[in-house]
């Protein structure tokens, strides 16, 4: 007799869903390296705020040491994006923690020197800015070599877990520190926290997929993730919604520290103590990801979180008591991190792996140029109109990103529809060609009958939205006028080489894409020529050199 199987609880699901990432070890591992750091982190965003507010007490002095930390991620993330796409990830990491562990170790001794001015409190802050975003697509981008692809949004939440358990200690312990120590030592402490996550790293030996063509050069790559972008209507939703999003949602962090002081009256504990708040409901945020991810798709969880920003910022713009301020800090930390947390986890599933540093790093330089602008911005404007009319616009702008919802959905591209194709390798050429040479011009001809005619020139435009997006360039379809069921598609590849990397990017969404074409028209596939642009003065290729005696037909002739 067969009992049958109670189905697992909510709680069990959620459980399963949340600590699946945690049974592999090397996820494990750089997730409490990752908890130390962001502990670091945080106490040291705690000194170098208050200390801003002891040596330039203004509120745009003090929002410009968010700026210097966000602003990093603005101009570096493309860089950085390409070459964790094209270089070694692990080195990358351990470069960018040796930085940050240097940069806060001569932040903490100028401070205890007695030497620190705001000009070069805000350097600083910017160089370990710096680190951290020539980090962060390294690591991000290498999650997917952690734990499969199914993990991705269980291992993004955990680590926003992570970072938000952090926050919701580490600004209580910062502070602390800095009431009783000073911000030198909570620069201290930051120092130290890195040498975990560098230890991690150093540790770490990923498996490498050798690679069977060279990388690509620094400029080429960053032209390529751009143009990736360009032509990718889902992921241009995505981050122009994440910009509406973040650029309101920086009033908060920014202005804290002058509701801590001006609003409430308080000292560095009470900076800390909302700190400790917006951690708090960031973690309660991340917590709940599952639950709500399940029950509400992206677009309609994203929407939410719009209207739930305006309410926290309002509150925390018009409150008069403190208990109300910290909930609304509350509010506006589970906000903030499933906002961003969702972004990502769009990201990354709507792209693939070719390209995954650079489109972590395009959205990392929409969100923290957001959060860098809003940073200033709104700081600029409590100075000039007022810290309550300040955070209470700040509220009404959330808004804007519910409203543009309607226009700009997001979507997520369905689990596995990016996997690389893995097809058959490229025929080789006939005649020798120079990785260099080109252009390579293709020509595909296809024969359609007259009633697939409409459908075939939506699909062969969507075909070459891909090829354009994947490097192809100048790329036209025609139709003959003499034969209307005739038609040619052609493109370009700059060099060979370019040629070979257009075709190692397809996905099985791609695929999918030619399978419908096959169904337009008549045979199996469409008539591929590969030709190479010679232009005046080249040698042939393939050409047979002749002796010169036999190229004059009047020899032996008077």
């Amino acid at each position: 007799m067969t009992v049958a199987r109670e189905s697992p609880s909510a709680f069990e699901r959620w459980r399963s869903a949340t600590l699946a990432p945690f049974s592999h070890r090397a996820f494990a591992l750089f997730w409490w390296a990752s908890l130390v750091s962001s502990f670091g982190s945080l106490i040291q965003t705690v000194g170098a705020s208050w200390l801003m507010t002891t040596i330039a007490p203004s509120p745009d002095m003090i929002a410009l040491v968010q700026t210097a930390g966000a602003l990093p991620f603005f101009f570096l993330s493309l860089v950085a994006g390409a070459f964790a796409d094209t270089r070694d990830r692990r080195a990358i990491m351990i470069f960018s923690q040796v930085l940050m562990l240097v940069a806060s170790a001569v932040l903490a001794g100028i401070t205890l020197a007695g030497g620190i001015s705001p000009a070069l409190l805000l350097w600083l802050t910017f160089l370990i800015g710096c680190g951290t975003a020539i980090f962060a697509p390294a690591w991000q981008s290498s999650i997917g070599e952690l734990v499969p692809r199914s993990q991705i949004p269980s291992a993004v939440m955990a680590n926003a877990v992570g970072f938000n358990l952090a926050r919701s200690i580490g600004p209580a312990i910062g502070g602390l520190i800095v009431a009783a120590a000073g911000a030198a030592v909570a620069f201290v402490v930051n120092a130290f926290s890195y040498v975990g996550m560098l230890a991690t790293v150093l540790w770490w030996r990923p498996q490498r997929i050798r690679a069977t063509l060279p990388p690509e050069a620094l400029g080429t790559a960053i032209s390529a993730g751009i143009r990736y972008v360009r032509l990718s209507p889902h992921l241009l939703a995505i981050l122009a919604r994440c910009l509406l999003f973040s650029i309101p949602m920086a009033a908060t962090p920014a202005l804290m520290p002058v509701v801590a002081r001006d609003l409430l009256g308080g000292d560095a504990r009470t900076y800390g103590l909302l700190l400790g708040g917006f951690g708090i409901g960031a973690m309660l945020g991340a917590l709940s990801s599952a639950a709500l991810r399940s029950r509400f798709t992206s677009d309609a969880l994203l929407r939410i979180l719009s209207a739930l920003a305006f309410v926290a910022m309002l509150a925390n713009g018009q409150s008069t008591f403190a208990a109300l301020t910290l909930l609304a800090h509350v509010l506006a930390g589970s906000t903030w991190t499933l906002g961003l947390a969702n972004f990502n986890i769009a990201v990354q599933l709507s792209s693939p792996r070719w390209v995954m540093g650079r489109m972590l790093a395009t959205y990392q330089t929409i969100a923290f140029a957001g959060m860098a602008l809003g940073s200033w911005g709104w700081g600029v404007l409590a100075e000039r109109i007022g810290l309550r009319e300040s955070l209470t616009l700040a509220a009404f702008s959330a808004l804007v990103s519910l409203v543009a919802a309607r226009w700009l959905p997001v979507s997520v591209a369905t689990l596995g529809s990016l996997d690389p194709h893995g097809g058959p390798e490229v025929a080789p050429p006939k005649v020798e060609i120079h990785p260099a040479s080109g252009p390579i011009v293709v020509t595909i001809t296809y024969r359609v009958p007259a009633q697939n005619a409409e459908p075939f020139i939506d699909v062969i435009n969507e075909l070459g939205r891909i090829r354009s997006r994947d490097g192809a360039r100048r790329w036209s379809v025609c139709q003959d006028i003499d034969d209307p069921q005739y038609w040619v598609e052609r493109f370009e590849s700059p060099t060979w080489l370019d040629y070979l990397r257009r075709q190692q990017r397809m996905t099985l969404a791609d695929v999918q894409v030619r399978d419908r074409l096959r169904q337009l028209i008549i045979g199996e596939r469409g008539t591929v020529r590969r030709t190479i642009e010679r232009p005046s003065g080249s040698e042939p290729l393939g050409a047979v050199h002749q002796r010169p005696e036999a190229l004059d037909d009047t020899s032996g002739h008077s």
